[in-house]
Order: structure tokens, then C-alpha cells, then sequence
């Protein structure tokens, strides 16, 4: 997965660096020329939460063309000499047809970040990660900041398309309706006190920080064509990061269907298309599929946490195993292979799928999300019955 990097990699961005720096913005660049302006704006005119234009010594922005046939490069170096003021780096480079992909692109970047980080600003030094087609919100750096102050790992953004294409529109808002709502229902039954409701589902590449202690830990970023960020938080999940999937951290990107990479967001959006053309509709797992998960994951979580032997556990073991109808025996191996509590669950839930468990099912994403909505509603209508009774009729 993690092929040799370029023998030039080490030496990308290897000028100057403020001693004030505490973040690194990484932006891999190809063929960006219609849109790099519109994400040196943004990142230029940062602001925090009163309004007010944020140290600028704080952040950097380094920005790799790469592969380009265009005026990307040239253009960031105008920008450069017309903004001295801002901390811009720029490189570009070529890549053989084996590593020209955004897989390699981001690593270098990310791998220039974290040397220079931890330079000045240690391993508490943030890489964060963009793309060159979206605009960060003004309070970005700011909330990003904030919550890693406050003891998250990882922040994931809000990436928010600024014009889907109407044939994918419908699609995507279910996609996204579902996947909040199922978020939800997880911070209701398996509260995580780092990711507290309320919060969204993403954690990619267009809006992706990660400090540098967490960076190594995690392996760094997978070298791959594609998905290399979803394989990253794969990665950071399996060692516990600490991951807060921030409602205030927002970034606008485009909602082209012409994508740089094999697969992607755009890749997605096209698939969206093709799904209305054929009156498709999305698979999704059931609302009773996600209670038992969650259910499941959370009683694991707490016998995980006691910190129990194995041996003094094992009651509770079995009597989760009874529950949740699973192989005793399977279970404990499990755990006796994992180290950290998030890839113990990984490999749960994949035993789970692929031993066809009576519990799992899939239907179509109207009907979860119906029967989500149904079930929030129901939740709240019992609460307000016994908060009645427990205030007015006691």
C-alpha cells in the first residue's frame, strides 16, 4: 500500500518556517487553474468566531502541482508575489505514470506538513488536509483549532457541494439525510463523549485535520489511486483516535461530475445520475439493523472498558455472545487479537456481514429514513409523556 515516495519528496517545501506555526494547510493541485483562486481566498481571509481576522502566523498553506497541463502552478505564483503577507508555499512536480495519482500527491504534502510542524509546534503540530475545487468556510482554521484544543485527534468537516447537478440532487440529500439520521441514532445508544450530538458523518479528504502525533500513529496516509482518505480514517479509527465530526467546521466544494480521481465525490455524484435515469433507489441497513449494532457495540464497549481479564469478563461475554446470538469462542478470539476497541468492532462488524447474521438486513433508503424520522418521533413523544408524569402528575 505504501509504495517508495519520489526521491525529491524530502526536499519539497523546505524553506522558511515561522516559529508561531501550529497548522498546515495541504492542498494537492491538478489542472485547478479554474478554481485555485477561489481556495487561496478563503484561506487567506480567516476570521474567528467574533469576526475578527485570526494570526496569520498560526497557518500555512502549501500547495503541490502536480501533473499539471495547465496554469495552476503559475497562477499560485502570481498569487504569491501579489499576497507576500501570506504564508504561501508552493512546488510543483512531475510523477512517473506509476505515482501519479492523488494518493501520492496528498502523502507528499502531508509528509512536507508534518516535517515542518513538528519543527516548530511538535507532535501537536495540525496537518490539515484540502482540495483545490473547495472553499473553506471564513471560521475554518478557527473551529479547527478550537476543537483540537479541546482534545480531538481528528476533526472532520462539513463538505457541503456548492451546484450538484438536479439529476443527482435527490439522491445526494437522501444519502445525506440517512447518513445524519443513523448518526444520530449512534449518539443515542452508543454515546461517544470526544464526538457528542450534534455532529455529522464526514471525515475526508476536502476537510480532514489530524495532529501529528496521530498522523504517525496512524501509519500516515495510504499511498493508493483512490479512497486514500477513507483508508486514512479507517486507519485512524483502528487506532482510537479521538475523531469529532465538527457541525462548525464547513467547507464548500464543487459538485463537478469530471473528477480527478477514479473515485470520488464526483464519481459519486455521477453514480446518483445514473441510479435516477434507471428509477433506482439506494440500499441502506434497516433501523433495526443500526439498533442492533449500536446496541451490540456499546455493551462490547463497556465489558472493553471495565478492563477486565478475559477471565473475570468472561460472564459478561457470554451473556452478550447469548444476546447478540454469536459464537462465544469467535468472540473471544477477537478480542484477544485486537489492541485498541475500534478495530476490535471493525472485525465484529465484518464477522457480523460475512456470516449473513439473522440481524442484519437492507432495504431501501426511503424506507429507513421513514422509519428513522418514526422513531425519533416516538422517542421524543415518550419523553415528553414522563416528563408530564414524573413533574405534573406526581
Amino acid at each position: 500500500m505504501n509504495q517508495n515516495l519520489p526521491t525529491k519528496a524530502k526536499s519539497l517545501f523546505d524553506g522558511k518556517i515561522n516559529p508561531s506555526l501550529k497548522l498546515s494547510v495541504i492542498v494537492p493541485a491538478k489542472n485547478e487553474s479554474a478554481f485555485i483562486i477561489q481556495t487561496l481566498d478563503a484561506l487567506r481571509f480567516q476570521l474567528n468566531d467574533l469576526g475578527v481576522a485570526i494570526n496569520s502566523d498560526l497557518y500555512e498553506i502549501l500547495v503541490l502541482a502536480n501533473n499539471c497541463s495547465d496554469d495552476t502552478f503559475n497562477i499560485c505564483k502570481a498569487y504569491q508575489q501579489n499576497h507576500p503577507r501570506f504564508n504561501l508555499h508552493i512546488e510543483r512536480i512531475l510523477l512517473n505514470k506509476e505515482s501519479a495519482h492523488i494518493g501520492t500527491a496528498r502523502r507528499l504534502l502531508m509528509d512536507a506538513a508534518y516535517r515542518r510542524l513538528t519543527n516548530v509546534a511538535g507532535e501537536k503540530g495540525i496537518i490539515v488536509s484540502t482540495d483545490a475545487d473547495s472553499e473553506v468556510a471564513p471560521d475554518w482554521i478557527y473551529h479547527i483549532l478550537k476543537e483540537i484544543s479541546h482534545g480531538a485527534d481528528v476533526v472532520g468537516g462539513r463538505i457541503l457541494p456548492k451546484d450538484t447537478p438536479s439529476i443527482s440532487r435527490r439522491h445526494h440529500l437522501r444519502d445525506v439525510t440517512y447518513r445524519f439520521l443513523k448518526s444520530q441514532l449512534e449518539s443515542a445508544i452508543d454515546p461517544c463523549e470526544s464526538n457528542p450530538w450534534p455532529r455529522h458523518f464526514q471525515c475526508y479528504g476536502p476537510s480532514l485535520a489530524v495532529t501529528c502525533e496521530m498522523y504517525e500513529k496512524a501509519g500516515r496516509l495510504p499511498i493508493i489511486p483512490y479512497l486514500e482518505d477513507e483508508e486514512f480514517r479507517k486507519a485512524l479509527k483502528r487506532v482510537d483516535a479521538k475523531i469529532r465530526h465538527s457541525p462548525h467546521v464547513r467547507i464548500y466544494t464543487s459538485g463537478r461530475l469530471d473528477g480527478r480521481v477514479k473515485f470520488g465525490f464526483s464519481v459519486q455524484l455521477k453514480h446518483w445520475s445514473d441510479m435516477s435515469l434507471r428509477s433506482e433507489e439506494e440500499q441502506v441497513e434497516s433501523l433495526e439493523t443500526l439498533i442492533f449494532k449500536f446496541e451490540f457495540k456499546n455493551n462490547l464497549r463497556k465489558i472493553w472498558n471495565d478492563g477486565k481479564s478475559l477471565i473475570n469478563a468472561n460472564q459478561s461475554l457470554v451473556q452478550l455472545s447469548k444476546w447478540a446470538d454469536i459464537n462465544h469462542t469467535s468472540l473471544i478470539n477477537l478480542i484477544t487479537t485486537s489492541i485498541y476497541f475500534e478495530s476490535l468492532w471493525e472485525k465484529v462488524e465484518q464477522y457480523l456481514h460475512e456470516g449473513l447474521h439473522h440481524s442484519i438486513h437492507y432495504q431501501s433508503i426511503n424506507l429507513a429514513i421513514n422509519s428513522l424520522r418514526m422513531h425519533f418521533h416516538q422517542t421524543r413523544k415518550i419523553a415528553f409523556i414522563f416528563f408530564f408524569f414524573f413533574f405534573y402528575i406526581k
